[in-house]
């Protein structure tokens, strides 16, 4: 006879209970994990497809160089995968960097991949399949956006996504449309025709922005480097309302801020808290003046205690942009990689040591598909990488003693921090900083003729004389048709110009981007209502810019790079990390003691002939008997030390 399906007995009904719970537990603790985990608790790390690519990568391009990403860098820490801009645009005749009319926006004004590019993106008009696709290597998944909403939204007067009803949202008894967040005297400086910024007063502005970031979550994002808001664009408005709806947000997403040009610690100092990595310079490329740019303003942002300090769910990080070797394309240009890398090796040596020393997030920029031996070695150095991630006490070593080793003569003064320079009078530059820098004040209305028409402000003393830096002040005429602001503000508000004509004016962002080194005078354009030109004169002495809300200040144009420079640091195990820098055209010898090393690390080096010291590059070991490390080092190039003691 047959036996039935026998009925389950209580201790299974037990064991099923229990393995049940153990599941649910483990989910529970995993997403809290998810949640607590301290974001970009060591500098970030990986590869950005805008150095090779410009905005012209594909999936198929895309994810062949995110799998050997995964292959040969991410056991190095290289783990973010990342889409540079306009990944929305039509690669198609016409569309270019500021090119209207070619992007691809949803119903509620937000982008999409363009689906030629990204074919995967017709599944569900966005990037989930590419995202898993990356989370499958072992690799997290990062999109370049611009600030605000398309101009392209604006025009076609999209209503807004309400997530929390999936339906358009509603205030105030009424339904709100893009038209009613752009600010449309705030475009890009550099990207008028593409993107501008949102009101976050409003609930209307932030319920469109919360659709966007809660979208890019739902594709598997896990970083977002946000354009056009930072530095001479700033909107810390916008960092603070996007920093805000992240932490909405279950999953962890780091937040980058791009470009800075050039960021000073005070401007940092309100923003840092809000983001994980943010840019302090100009765009970088393989030119040697853009390297060196970078030691100045590093400098100051390690005096500032800025490195590694508290930010959005974790740290954050000073960020001096992607590292150009390799194979590449050029700037903002309709082209894939075509060349090689400018910069000779030594160069690319003393970039990554400095990018090390400096603790900057390390994004390789070049095709990975043509990376050579030689490369991956710079990029891959043990000791740096060990230096980037692990080291402390991170700052420039001033006593340094150097000389050219064809003509003595001493380097021991250092370029203090730099701001960013907008225009040239008499040798002398309009800059950009915080408020409430002590450079910011001093500025006054100067009349000529009875006529309060021009602003100036003194900036050295000459033979008991104050000597004066002055602007023209203009008004310029309302086309129309153009959106102004309302009567109150154009009152108060004015514009700037070399003489007394309103033909051009002073703008304080540029109208396309900069690189690093790139001499930001003259940025004058013809007159018009825009944001970027309007300058308002405060009670504070104060000199203020409706487009970012900084301050000028002035600053001499006569300061040039240093010819050499060191930096010092600490390792986890009691290791010492020294490097020198040559930023000349010809070989100097440097030196620093050992006794000076100790002074500025409050370290008693007193068994000095107990201490290994070996050069990274090279692998040589140098002798500490006579309290010195000394070296010639070759032009552009770098030595760095670990000291063990």
């Amino acid at each position: 006879m047959g036996m039935g399906p026998s009925s389950p007995q209580p201790w299974q009904h037990h064991r099923f209970c229990c393995a049940l719970l153990v599941l649910v537990l483990f989910v529970f603790l995993w997403g809290t994990s998810q949640a607590n985990e301290e974001l970009a608790a060591l500098p970030p790390r990986g590869w950005n497809s805008y150095d090779s690519f410009s905005w012209t990568v594909d999936e198929i391009s895309y994810l062949q160089n995110a799998q050997i990403l995964a292959e040969k860098l991410l056991p190095h820490g290289y783990q973010y995968a990342v889409i540079d801009f306009l990944w929305y645009r039509k690669y198609v005749d016409g569309a270019h960097t500021d090119s209207y009319g070619f992007d691809n926006i949803d119903e509620w004004g937000r982008p999409f991949p363009d689906l030629q590019r990204f074919p995967s993106s017709r599944v569900d008009r966005g990037f989930s399949q590419i995202a898993s696709k990356v989370h499958a290597m072992g690799l997290k998944f990062g999109i370049h956006l611009m600030k605000g909403i398309s101009v392209q939204a604006v025009n076609a007067n999209t209503p807004i996504l309400d997530i929390k009803t999936g339906k358009p949202y509603i205030e105030d008894g009424r339904q709100w449309t893009a038209r009613d967040i752009g600010l449309t005297d705030r475009t890009c400086a550099w990207m008028p025709h593409g993107f501008m910024s949102v009101n976050t007063d409003t609930g209307a502005g932030r319920a469109f922005s919360r659709s966007i970031y809660r979208q890019y979550a739902d594709w598997g994002v896990d970083f977002v480097k946000v354009d056009c808001i930072f530095g001479t664009d700033y909107s810390p408005e916008e960092i603070i309302t996007i920093s805000e709806l992240l932490q909405e947000i279950d999953r962890p997403i780091i937040l980058s801020l791009s470009p800075g040009t050039e960021v000073t610690p005070a401007l940092a100092e309100n923003i840092s808290d809000h983001v994980n990595m943010y840019r302090i310079t100009g765009d970088d490329w393989d030119n040697w003046n853009d390297v060196s740019s970078h030691f100045s303003v590093s400098s100051s942002f390690a005096a500032a205690k800025k490195i590694g300090a508290t930010g959005l769910r974790g740290r954050s990080w000073p960020d001096l942009d992607m590292l150009p070797f390799g194979w590449l394309t050029d700037p903002s240009v309709n082209q894939g990689p075509h060349r090689k890398c400018n910069l000779t090796l030594d160069e690319q040596k003393t970039q990554i040591a400095l990018w090390s020393m400096a603790k900057s997030p390390l994004m390789y920029g070049g095709d990975l598909r043509h990376l050579d031996d030689i490369t991956l070695s710079i990029i891959t150095n043990p000791i740096l990488l060990k230096i980037n991630h692990y080291s402390k006490n991170n700052m420039e070593f001033h006593y340094l003693y150097s000389e050219r080793t064809s003509k003595k003569e001493h380097s021991v003064h250092f370029k203090s921090p730099y701001h960013v320079d907008l225009t040239k009078n008499d040798g002398m530059f309009v800059g950009l900083t915080a408020c409430n820098d002590d450079t910011a004040s001093g500025w006054y209305m100067f009349s000529q003729d009875g006529k309060p028409n021009h602003i100036c402000r003194n900036y050295e003393i000459q033979n008991d004389k104050s000597i004066s830096f002055c602007l023209g002040k203009a008004k310029p005429l309302l086309a129309s048709g153009i959106i102004t602001m309302d009567n109150m503000e154009h009152q108060l508000k004015f514009c700037l110009s070399v003489g007394n004509t309103s033909d051009t004016c002073l703008d304080a962002s540029a109208g396309q981007r900069r690189t690093a080194s790139e001499i930001r005078f003259p940025m004058f354009s013809a007159c018009r209502w825009h944001a970027k030109q309007m300058w308002e004169l405060n009670a504070n002495g104060n000199l203020v810019s409706s487009y970012s809300g900084l301050c000028a200040t002035v600053k001499s144009r006569n300061e040039g790079p240093n010819e050499a420079c060191a930096w010092v640091a600490t390792g986890s195990k009691g290791e010492i990390y020294l490097a020198f820098f040559n930023l000349d055209s010809t070989s100097r010898k440097m030196a620093a003691r050992m006794s000076d090393l100790g002074l500025v690390l409050r370290r008693a080096l007193l068994r000095k002939h107990l201490c290994s010291c070996t050069e990274v590059w090279s692998g040589k070991n140098f002798s500490l008997t006579k309290d010195e490390i000394s070296a010639v080092v070759n032009p552009h190039a770098s030595m760095v030390f670990e000291i063990i003691c």
